[in-house]
């Protein structure tokens, strides 16, 4: 009898254990949800700091990438191109949401909810609402990872469909890949230094301190002179150009391309200035990665900065989408109309 009841007793103790460790021991996504929830709301700020690519075609785009936040909604991201130098600033502060292009000394300012209104792999917050809102998100735990991929929200690039997020075991972000239709990665960001006990002071998500304390390296020479015009290598079907004009500016040129078609656009490339002084342009539009910068994309509109031209694309006839597949498909070698 008493053999009997030391037997019990030994399995009970032997299930007790093995439930501690295969079920209440066991951490899960919720688990993860809910620290990584607690860790962003207690916080007084964090900096992140890696290297994002960004893949078009057959052209790789790489970047060094710095991100501070401070409690109260301010956030500061460098973006810096490893191919040329040239250096951004996407700043959000209590005045609103701005792009700052040092090498000009030029600011454009949104009106925008950046960077809360569309997925951003570089911003702790932005992936952590991509998470909670994907109520089909996968979860896996790996020996040194855990996984979480879910669906993305790029309003401009439909292409871009979902994306694989990396944790370490401290629950430290430590890489994201942006997959597109085809299934393959169109962004990676890799991340090298994490501080989640990051403080900064009251200037340093200010405008003037940081177009002022800019480092300003650009191996890029200001362009007088437009020497090849750069056409889209995309363009729509039933669409060709019509109309080539050059206009002489005070400092510099500007070639119009007008195409007409089922879908007429207007292409616009200009010299790019350097201001004298800081000037800050109100701006239509978000903020937005095309090709090797930050630039801009309105509901018919796309305009950016790139090798010392500005380049403008717009069209009342065509999904904006459509629209940034024309830009991204303008490279930096001419090619045939």
């Amino acid at each position: 009898m008493w053999g009997e009841c030391m037997k019990k007793i030994v399995w009970l103790s032997l299930c007790a254990f093995l439930f501690l460790l295969t079920g209440c021991g066991k951490y899960d996504e919720k688990d993860i949800m809910k620290d990584l929830n607690a860790r962003l709301e207690n916080i007084k700020g964090y900096y992140l700091e890696g290297e994002m690519e960004i893949i078009n075609n057959e052209d790789v785009y790489k970047y060094d990438v710095k991100v501070a936040y401070q409690k109260n909604e301010l956030f500061k991201v460098n973006l810096k191109n490893k191919a040329n130098n040239h250096e951004q600033i996407l700043l959000r502060n209590n005045d609103g949401v701005y792009v700052l292009t040092p090498s000009l000394n030029k600011s454009f300012k949104f009106q925008s909810e950046w960077p809360y209104n569309n997925s951003q792999c570089y911003i702790l917050q932005t992936l952590l609402k991509d998470i909670k809102n994907d109520n089909e998100k996968t979860f896996e735990e790996t020996e040194n990872y855990y996984v979480i991929t879910t669906k993305v929200n790029y309003p401009n690039n439909r292409k871009l469909e979902k994306q694989v997020i990396y944790f370490d075991k401290q629950l430290e972000i430590k890489e994201v890949q942006v997959i597109n239709d085809t299934g393959n990665t169109a962004i990676k960001m890799k991340f090298t230094k994490t501080d989640m006990k990051a403080t900064y002071s009251e200037k340093h998500f200010t405008l003037n301190e940081n177009m002022n304390t800019a480092v300003l390296d650009e191996v890029i020479e200001p362009v007088m002179k437009i020497e090849d015009i750069i056409y889209p290598m995309y363009i729509p079907e039933a669409t060709s150009l019509s109309a080539q004009n050059k206009v002489n500016k005070t400092e510099g040129e500007r070639i119009i391309l007008t195409f007409e078609g089922e879908k007429p656009f207007i292409l616009v490339e200009e010299t790019a200035t350097k201001e004298d002084e800081l000037i800050t342009i109100p701006t239509y539009g978000e903020p937005s990665m095309i090709i090797d910068t930050v630039g801009v994309i309105s509901d018919n509109s796309v305009s950016w900065i790139s090798n010392g031209l500005e380049y403008y694309i717009a069209s009342d006839d065509m999904e904006i989408d459509e629209l940034v597949t024309i830009a991204t498909s303008i490279g930096t070698i001419p090619v045939g109309k």
